[in-house]
């Protein structure tokens, strides 16, 4: 008898959309040029085209992306920031390296994105420099109402755009709502390259001009430093060779992550399990994420039956360690949603019998219990 598929949590073969690689490398490495050459540039040029903005700006990896976004923003040490805690600490971890007092935002219940109303709120107590709005697992937030709310109190609003590639919300893709939009290309994401790699978007001439000069020491022209604030924070041209060839397949990764998403939730109709919204365009479904208050024996189940399976994410960012002496915010949503989530495998080649076998398995717990 053959045994049950294993189900790893995530494929890199899958991945790699079917590109040839190899050949992406050794273009690269024939031109001779490594770091901010043709590739960086026709690959912005390409990436901005796609979200439907003007200006596409690679950087080393995503936490970078908002750091530096935060920086051409002008945001500096004291000024407070809002965000949500529920999505990894990336955020926060922007925020500390400009020195920026957090405040974070409770989120809707059924998204797990920031909440328009809770915003409303923050917004209105005042001294708010920037907003950091989170496509959580890939599911886009209220950009319609979290747009028009910074808006009118004249608040920058930054768009994190790290598991949403390829989403869209009234044919309008995520990273083309905020004033600027940070992307990460690690290699677990929808558009992944084969190390880190990252980008800010922006439909403003000027943030994005800022956004080249503080990516590279500040220079406003070569070893000439003119912006404080700058690093060394460079998209290579080995990562921008892959993305460039992978991105025409990104539409279809989707598509395939959402078919998963769409079999798991039909599967899992009935049994006392959270799942997500119905995949559409506006979910690039980057995770496949159910709330269980049963949620440690389940995984302990799953990996019994060799699935593999996560957490995004277990502990809030207020509740971190290093914030041990700080007062906690009141964040009723988001402290539930921690304590409940796990993240079933989801991602371009998965096969149907795996497929299969995460259904079975999930089933089988809940047939017991």
């Amino acid at each position: 008898m053959a045994s049950a598929p294993q189900v790893a949590f995530f494929s890199p073969f899958g991945a790699a959309f079917g590109v040839d690689l190899g050949a992406c490398l050794q273009r690269v490495v024939d031109s001779g040029w490594y770091v901010l050459g043709p590739q960086v540039r026709e690959f912005e040029t390409a990436f901005a085209r796609y979200v439907g903005v003007r200006h596409a700006v690679g950087v080393a990896n995503g936490t970078d992306a908002l750091t530096l976004a935060l920086r051409a923003l002008g945001i500096q040490p004291g000024q407070r920031v809002l965000t949500v805690a529920n999505a990894g600490c990336y955020s926060s971890t922007a925020m500390a390296q400009v020195g920026a007092d957090p405040g974070w935002v409770d989120v809707d219940p059924a998204r797990l994105t920031m909440a328009p109303e809770a915003l409303a709120a923050a917004l209105a107590e005042g001294r708010v420099a920037a907003v950091i709005v989170t496509h959580l697992y890939g599911q886009m937030a209220d950009m319609p109402r979290l747009t028009a709310l910074c808006q009118a109190a004249g608040v920058p609003l930054i768009e994190d755009c790290a598991q949403a590639h390829g989403a869209a919300l009234h044919g309008r893709c995520a990273g083309a709502w905020g004033t600027l939009a940070c992307f990460s290309f690690y290699p677990t994401k929808n558009l992944g390259a084969l190390g880190d790699g990252g980008a800010v978007l922006t439909d403003d001439a000027a943030l994005a001009e800022r956004l080249r000069a503080l990516r590279q020491y500040g220079w406003t022209r070569k070893y000439e430093v003119g912006l404080p604030g700058g690093g060394n924070s460079r998209l290579d041209e080995l990562q921008a060779a892959v993305l460039l060839a992978k991105l025409p397949h990104l539409e279809a990764a989707n598509a395939e992550r959402r078919a998963i998403a769409a079999g798991y939730s039909a599967a899992f109709a009935g049994l006392p399990l959270d799942c997500p919204p119905p995949p559409g365009p506006d979910h690039a479904m980057h995770l496949y994420v159910v709330r269980t208050p049963h949620r440690a024996a389940l995984q302990a189940h799953l990996a019994a039956h060799g699935v593999a399976s996560d957490i995004h994410y277990p502990l809030a960012d207020h509740r971190q360690p290093v914030r041990a002496a700080q007062p906690l915010p009141h964040l009723p949503v988001t402290e539930a949603a921690c304590a409940e989530v796990l993240s079933l495998p989801c991602y371009p080649g998965l096969t149907a019998p795996q497929g299969a076998r995460v259904i079975e398995v999930v089933r089988q717990f809940f047939a017991a219990a």
